[in-house]
């Protein structure tokens, strides 16, 4: 199977050498914790090396993402001019639009919403950031891992492309995923956290799951570093 290398320094020698190519993957994590510049950092890796990708930006401000991403050295306008990279944001009123409408109906929307960036700019990569405010209203547990499991096939069998959707863990929650679902829909998952000693606070990376990858259950510390972004380094 292709492998499409994460651009993550020192993750990809943990996961056999990066993602399957044309996969979905679940970043997860509590607030503050770094899913929104892994994300990026996957994304500029691959504008690095010829894979464009499109951003869909659904939590946080466009002009506040592209002045974090400067803050790390990544001129993500450079890379929007060049047709390497694209952001887009959720139309504010979506969840309201797709309310009580059927899973098919609310996926399609979503597909169409980014369909045309992915072929414009010939997307390897997409990162739909968090997956959370899709899934509108109140829904049991079976809507919920329909929907995604729905959403999860359509972008793969259309799109092709290599995904990473992210999803926020609920503060002292044990769970790897905002609804509990996502991680068995998806090829791999990583789980990014904080763990306190003393008052020093470290960061960890744990390779929940990495389908049809050689994966040693480990949990590793991180740092983020400005121009290098993301940098695993050892076991904890």
């Amino acid at each position: 199977m292709p492998v499409v290398p994460t651009g993550i320094e020192g993750l990809d020698e943990l996961i056999g050498g990066g993602f399957i190519e044309g996969r979905t993957y679940l970043v997860a994590g509590e607030t503050g914790t770094g899913k929104t510049l892994f994300s990026l950092n996957f994304l500029v890796y691959g504008a690095m090396i010829g894979e464009p990708g499109v951003y869909l930006l659904v939590d946080e401000d466009y002009e506040d993402l592209i002045r974090g991403a400067r803050a790390f050295g990544w001129d993500l306008q450079y890379l929007i001019r060049n047709n390497s990279l694209s952001v887009l944001t959720l139309v504010p009123d979506f969840a309201e639009k797709v309310k009580n409408k059927p899973i098919d109906t609310i996926v399609r929307s979503i597909v169409e919403s980014i369909a045309g960036e992915i072929e414009r700019i010939n997307a390897k990569r997409l990162v739909i950031d968090p997956v959370a405010p899709f899934i509108v209203g109140e829904r049991d547990i079976v809507w919920t891992r329909e929907y995604i499991r729905n959403l999860v096939i359509t972008i793969e069998k259309e799109f092709r492309t290599t995904t990473i959707i992210t999803s926020e863990i609920p503060t002292g929650s044990n769970q790897i995923s905002r609804f509990g679902v996502e991680e068995f829909l998806a090829a791999g998952v990583i789980v990014l956290g904080l763990e306190r000693r003393g008052n020093k606070f470290y960061r960890t990376i744990l390779i929940r799951k990495m389908r049809w990858r050689p994966v040693h259950p480990a949990i590793y510390y991180y740092d983020i570093v400005p121009g290098r972004g993301i940098v695993v380094k050892g076991q904890k």
